[in-house]
């Protein structure tokens, strides 16, 4: 019987990141990779090829790794201006209070945003996500939270909406409306959570532009309580919901979340033993975020041998925002999990694929090399699939395959 797909990849070992492959990796050393109408139809050693098959465009890996295209799922990428002076001046003593007082901060990034409309969001965005596609990422996360009212809200979303079809990527939304205080309402919190309830997510809801719901939980952000009013909004949506916890203190935002069998908690340096385990009973993927760690000099590391203990699913992303991790390279977040956080490089390497699709709801569409997923993968000119954590400030992706159709490849 003939087989005939749209495209097969040969000549090439494929970390596949399927558990039911075995090993850490679920690697295949020698191995073959259909695609049809943009799905994997086949996956398997090439000596196990069914005869008689034939595509019509075949890849030649010259005996790289292919693996499931990355994922990047935490950023604030889309947003506009930029915090390089407000760097410069921490540098020089000031400190992030008095860069606030002063109009910096958030504050800034939402000023310079709200006077941006969605064309020019999407244009100084486009560079930062080309970064990231570069290295192999076929989906991210984008999140708004950089403009605090429902117009500018809305404009992030349809921006980053937009960025998907214009750069080839699969793109989830989050509404972060709870992510800071805006000015205009100054010492009233609860004031502001009525209108991110009662106004802004009923309408960002209506036009379909958020796959989820995410807040800020924390001294500097938002109470349990307020986080609370916030979530029960959006589960009378029927919106999933994610949060920023237990970054700078804890909250337990972690075992909040769960509460709510949020798809992830993220940051989590403060997260408790209990909130962990409450995390495993709900599913809630931790999403590990090394470069704020980094960035900010943080010295409380998460609890990664809790979260290993009770088998947490553990996500590793950019967190690609303007004031504490203005970074667009998903590979060098390989190696600081790694060296910061002692992962090692195969939960690394799942941080950024299985682990990472499901903490955006995306389990049974991407992150591994698997029949029925989306035909999403990168190809690495690499010896061994540890390569990817081991050297930062490289860039060995050698092609990006996005739904079997949208092929990026150098020479």
């Amino acid at each position: 019987m003939m087989t005939c797909w749209d495209a097969v990849w040969l000549n090439l070992g494929a970390a596949t990141m399927d558990p039911a492959v075995g090993g850490d990796y679920g690697a295949i050393e020698d191995a073959a990779v259909a695609a049809q109408g943009g799905r994997i139809v086949w996956v398997g050693p090439r000596k196990e090829l069914p005869t008689g098959w034939s595509a019509a465009v075949e890849y030649d890996g010259r005996g790289g790794w292919l693996t499931p295209g990355l994922i990047d799922c935490h950023t604030h990428i889309v947003y506009a201006g930029n915090r390089a002076a407000e760097f410069e001046q921490r540098l020089q003593g000031a400190s992030y209070e008095e860069i606030a007082r002063a109009g910096g901060g958030i504050a800034a990034t939402v000023r310079a945003t709200r006077a941006a409309d969605e064309r020019e969001l999407l244009r100084q965005s486009t560079p930062r996500i080309a970064a990231l596609l570069a290295e192999g990422v076929t989906t991210l996360e984008i999140k708004s939270g950089y403009g605090l009212d429902t117009a500018t809200e809305r404009r992030i979303l349809k921006a980053a909406r937009l960025a998907g079809e214009s750069c080839a990527v699969g793109v989830r939304t989050s509404f972060l409306g709870a992510h800071a205080l805006p000015p205009e309402f100054a010492g009233r919190p609860d004031d502001y959570i009525d209108l991110v309830c009662g106004e802004m997510l009923p309408a960002i809801h209506a036009e379909g532009l958020a796959d989820a719901v995410d807040a800020f939980c924390e001294g500097i952000g938002f109470s349990p309580a307020q986080t609370r009013r916030v979530f029960e909004q959006a589960r009378r949506l029927g919106l999933p919901v994610k949060l920023h916890a237990d970054q700078l203190s804890d909250l337990q935002g972690a075992g909040l979340a769960a509460g709510y069998r949020a798809l992830s908690a993220d940051h989590l340096e403060y997260s408790s033993e209990e909130s962990v385990r409450r995390m495993a009973e709900a599913g809630t993927v931790a999403v590990l975020l090394p470069g704020a760690y980094y960035y900010l000099r943080e010295t409380r590391l998460p609890p990664v041998a809790a979260l290993r203990a009770h088998r947490v699913p553990i996500a590793v992303a950019t967190d690609c925002n303007p004031g504490t991790s203005p970074c667009t390279s998903l590979l060098l977040m390989l190696n600081m999990a790694c060296t910061l956080f002692r992962l090692t490089p195969a939960e690394a390497l799942a941080g950024v694929t299985r682990h990472a699709a499901q903490a955006l709801g995306l389990a049974g569409e991407a992150g591994r090399i698997a029949a029925g997923l989306r035909a999403d993968f990168a190809l690495w000119q690499i010896g061994r699939p540890a390569e990817l954590a081991y050297a930062f400030g490289a860039n060995p992706c050698v092609g990006r395959y996005y739904a079997g159709g949208t092929v990026t490849e150098q020479a």
